[in-house]
């Protein structure tokens, strides 16, 4: 073991010694791996993408201060709050709802405390995986509908019919089979930015079908303050939001176990789980701060940390500093808003499926054996609820979707019996 870290700091000591130049352009690679699913998540959710460039930057930046520049990953916008994002965008507005991502970021900081105390165990007692990979499970099928509207030409409720669907349909399903091809058949860089490419795809598709709307673009200034919005304080939004966030902040034990098997080193215990979730929650309750949606770390970027072997940190602040930067670009961000929603709607069928994906193989890869009555009733009364869209509330408040089968699904472990009686 001692052998295997000493040539991996070897390693860690060669990239060290890149000049400025040089670090500047591995990071500006590492921010390319994670664009993709960086724009894309605040371009379905109604955010604006300027302001996600912005806030994983500056998340980023905390995430290494707090953690002592010592775990070399990027952080950027969070898939598994989509659906919470969107409900809380239409029901309390954009404000709100970032009071209640400030109010997820908190219950990140709490965990940490918590793990500090009661050691990384702490986390797997209170949120096995009989328990996660349902919620996660939801998070990714309650959005399928959305996907399917969209990829179709319609609104992702529905609501309007926004181009002809034979039109629609080749460019969303264009854009999803490039990216299956790249997912599957691409090598080197090219396998870690399949997104990218599917949108690639779609967009110049969408552009030769004459229904890209070029407006934005010749309106939009070439520098630009993006559009930053405070949160405004909402108790209905911030108890929706708490429940959701358990499933990334269990995910972030997964990210962190990843990037220490691909460096050599247990970020576990240095600099400690503790201060990752502590990173995480503080970049997450920034972000909200400017109207940003919450950070995660991003697999794909340890994806390309392995193949690039570049394992300084430094280059995941360049990566963030490049983003603060573009973030400015007011044309930049027009360029991202004219992507026609029949591209999203194509990667969104295979990016909701995947999250699903997760879900079940969380329960597979720990051996969640489904023949239990115990463990069948959380998974099933979980589901069911989050998908179905079950409703339980007092008054004005009520909580559903992620939300509710959260909650359902940890208090279903907590008590009921473990052992047949």
């Amino acid at each position: 073991m001692s052998d295997s870290l000493s040539s991996d700091s070897a390693e860690l000591d060669s990239t060290a010694n890149l000049t400025l130049f040089q670090q500047a352009l591995a990071g500006s690679q590492m921010l390319f791996v994670a664009f993709g699913a960086l724009v894309l998540m605040p371009l379905i959710t109604g955010l604006d993408p300027n302001v996600a460039l912005f806030t994983a930057g500056i998340g980023t930046l905390l995430f290494h201060f707090v953690t002592k520049g010592q775990v070399p990953i990027f952080l950027a916008s969070s898939f598994a709050f989509i659906a919470p994002i969107a409900y809380g965008v239409q029901t309390w507005g954009i404000a709100s709802t970032m009071s209640g991502l400030f109010a997820a970021g908190v219950v990140y900081m709490l965990m940490s405390y918590a793990v500090k105390l009661k050691g990384v165990g702490f986390i797997h007692r209170l949120l096995p995986p009989v328990v996660v990979g349902p919620v996660i499970m939801v998070i990714g099928l309650g959005l399928a509908p959305v996907a399917v509207n969209m990829a179709l030409g319609k609104t992702g409720d529905a609501s309007a019919v926004l181009m002809d669907q034979n039109t629609a349909m080749i460019i969303s399903f264009s854009a999803l089979v490039t990216t299956l091809l790249v997912s599957t058949l691409a090598k080197g860089i090219f396998k870690l930015v399949p997104i990218f490419c599917g949108v690639l795809v779609g967009y110049i598709l969408a552009f030769l079908f004459g229904v890209v709307d070029f407006s934005a673009i010749s309106n939009a200034a070439w520098l630009s303050v993006p559009k930053f919005v405070a949160p405004e304080w909402n108790w209905h939004a911030v108890l929706f939001m708490i429940p959701v966030a358990i499933a990334p902040a269990v995910e972030h034990v997964g990210d962190i176990l990843a990037i220490s098997n691909v460096t050599g080193k247990d970020y576990l215990k240095k600099p400690g789980l503790h201060r990752t979730l502590l990173g995480d929650g503080i970049a997450t309750s920034a972000a909200s701060l400017f109207g940003g949606p919450p950070n995660t770390t991003y697999s794909e970027v340890t994806g390309a940390v392995m193949l690039t072997r570049n394992f300084n940190p430094k280059i995941m602040w360049w990566a963030a500093i490049i983003a603060i930067l573009l973030a400015f670009v007011g044309k930049f961000g027009a360029v991202l808003q004219t992507i026609p929603g029949a591209v999203m709607g194509g990667i969104m069928m295979l990016l909701f499926g995947t999250i699903a994906s997760v879900g079940l193989n969380t329960m597979i890869r720990h051996s969640v054996d489904l023949s239990q009555p115990r463990n069948m009733c959380i998974v099933s009364v979980t589901l069911v609820f989050g998908i179905g869209g079950m409703a339980l509330g007092i008054g004005s408040f009520s909580l559903q979707g992620v939300s509710l089968c959260g909650i359902v699904a940890i208090l279903l472990n907590l008590f009921l019996p473990r052992h047949r009686l």
